[in-house]
């Protein structure tokens, strides 16, 4: 594959990342947690990953949320965004490695891990650990969006196997 050609598609997954975020911003909370969100935009990462490796999701998921702290957010969305990505983006590297799960099954535990990093930022920020009476709610719904990315990703992912790394 060429350089510009795998430039041009971290571009796209990282603006596709960005426009995902903004349209959560955007979605009524439809579940009674604050601060929730389905975690769309991670589906873009979660892509990059199985058809770049991890230095490209780390990159395409550095750029989504530095750019939405800086368009849309705040000093503290990129903190939790940040920790989130980087227990999320770990977790998702070991067990894809170990090739016993789908993109399906990485994905829900990138999600759970995502929450659980967020989790721990918030402990520290507010000093109090009353926030982890959310934890159990917050598990059972990220499980499920993390299973619809995983979904999408299993689909795209074959769609796009002309990516694939190569180099």
């Amino acid at each position: 594959m060429k350089k510009t050609t795998k430039i041009t598609f971290l571009g796209l997954f990282t603006a596709v990342a960005l426009v995902l975020s903004f349209l959560e911003t955007l979605i009524p909370n439809m579940v009674p947690i604050p601060g929730y969100k389905l975690g769309l935009a991670n589906f873009a990462v979660l892509l990059a990953l199985y058809l770049f490796g991890f230095k490209e999701a780390v990159l395409v998921d550095l750029c989504r949320i530095i750019l939405a702290a800086l368009l849309f957010g705040s000093f503290f969305s990129f903190w939790y965004a940040l920790s989130g990505a980087a227990f999320a983006l770990l977790i998702e590297l070991i067990i894809k490695k170990t090739d016993k799960f789908s993109p399906i099954g990485v994905s829900v535990f990138g999600a759970i891990f995502h929450n659980l990093g967020q989790f721990l930022v918030a402990v520290i920020l507010i000093k109090s650990l009353g926030i982890l009476y959310y934890l159990p709610f917050t598990l059972l719904f990220c499980v499920l969006s993390g299973a619809l990315n995983g979904y999408l990703v299993l689909i795209l992912k074959d769609r796009l196997k002309f990516l694939k790394k190569n180099d």
